[in-house]
C-alpha cells in the first residue's frame, strides 16, 4: 500500500471538527479504553448481564461526546 492510499483513507474523516482526519476506531483512545475495560468487568448490557452493566453508562456517555466532538454520528 503506498503512503497515498493511507492518506485519501485519512482524507475522509477529515472535517472541521475532525481537522486530522481521525479513524473512529482511533478517536478518543482514553474513553474508549475505560469503556471498555469497564464492559470487561461488568458486561454491556443490562439485559445480558444484570444491573453491574449500569457502572459502565457514564463512561459510554463521555465516549460518545468525545466521539461527537469530532464530528462522528453515534
Amino acid at each position: 500500500m503506498s503512503g497515498s492510499d493511507s492518506s485519501n483513507t485519512a482524507s475522509k474523516f477529515v472535517s472541521e471538527l475532525n481537522p486530522k482526519g481521525i479513524r473512529p476506531c482511533c478517536a478518543c483512545p482514553e474513553t474508549k479504553a475505560a469503556r471498555d475495560d469497564c464492559f470487561l468487568k461488568f458486561g454491556h448490557s443490562v439485559e445480558e448481564h444484570g444491573e453491574s452493566a449500569r457502572k459502565c453508562e457514564e463512561l459510554v456517555r463521555k465516549h460518545k461526546e468525545c466521539m461527537s466532538a469530532l464530528g462522528f454520528n453515534i
